[in-house]
């Protein structure tokens, strides 16, 4: 029990920063390994110079007190989000069906790599993404961004898209109609066809607007540093560059993906996506639909 004032803190800490820099272009791990550090410095200080004094009844100052009791809960935060697993929260709605805005998911941080915190540089290769992971990259064109999208093609796969349809090496993608899918976005109804696509040893769930394009070329990203797919207005065809890999959206008709910005290259990876922990609608409402799920 003595140890929930100090664990709560650094919660607390953890969670202001996250949320007041989150939107703006600041390394957060960067900015929790410095609190780590200046928590640490301050735990040291405590335990072989402070501790003495405290004993002899001297009374000592809060700054240094409060940082050190939350340094061991820090850096343990610190390690599990850096090389096990880390939270993210689904901005947007290009993974619908599967994964829906306000989801926390966690992401597995050594599926594709042991990589250095702050650095992002691998150290030990443990394995490479799969046809049909869901994986959070930096976006090459917004590197100071996360993104989450479906692996649709690795190192030297042929993708084309074409009528809505995957076509990967010359062979189709299997996909079947399922219904429907409807959702509210902006204040709107929206509804779409659902289809379940197998990709690899994945079968998954995409939503596609009948009355939309397969392709829109005025939303191709102009300057994109990475190699990027061609096309001639409406078929899209990418041949996936090696240490590339092609990432598309479930939502294929309201995702900005690599169709339009290019391929993720492996040194933009963070990591596998692999379970849904939290959605405030879902817990609020008591229908624990979505919660403690994983990620097809």
């Amino acid at each position: 029990m003595k140890y929930l004032p100090s664990i709560a803190l650094a919660i607390l800490v953890v969670t202001a920063l996250r949320g007041v820099f989150s939107g703006a272009p600041v390394n957060f791990p960067l900015l929790l390994l410095l609190a780590v550090v200046v928590c640490g410095i301050a735990w040291a200080a405590d335990k072989f110079f402070l501790a003495k004094r405290r004993a002899a009844g001297e009374e000592l100052h809060w700054g240094v007190e409060v940082p050190a009791s939350i340094f061991t809960v820090l850096l343990v935060v610190f390690l599990l989000r850096s090389f096990l697993a880390e939270p993210f929260r689904i901005p947007s709605s290009s993974m619908r069906p599967g994964l829906v805005t306000g989801d926390f998911i966690l992401v597995n941080k050594f599926s594709y790599g042991i990589r250095l915190p702050v650095l992002d540089s691998k150290v030990v290769d443990t394995g490479s993404p799969a046809r049909g992971d869901v994986a959070v990259f930096k976006a090459p064109h917004e590197p100071e961004k996360d993104y989450i999208k479906r692996i649709i093609g690795l190192p030297g796969d042929t993708i084309v898209y074409k009528d809505k349809k995957l076509t990967l090496n010359g062979q189709p993608v299997s996909q079947v109609e399922d219904g429907t899918y409807s959702y509210v976005e902006f204040g709107q109804f929206l509804t779409t066809i659902k289809f379940k696509e197998k990709l690899g040893d994945h079968e998954y769930l995409i939503a596609q607007f009948p009355q939309f394009p397969s392709f829109i070329p005025s939303q191709k990203y102009p300057s994109s540093p990475v190699p990027t797919c061609s096309d001639d207005g409406s078929t899209v065809t990418c041949t996936v560059p090696p240490g590339h890999y092609l990432a598309m959206g479930d939502n294929r008709d309201n995702s900005l993906d690599g169709r339009y910005w290019g391929f993720v290259p492996d040194s933009h990876l963070r990591g596998k996506a692999f379970f849904i922990w939290f959605n405030w609608d879902d817990i609020s409402s008591f229908a624990f639909k979505r919660v403690f799920r994983g990620i097809q």
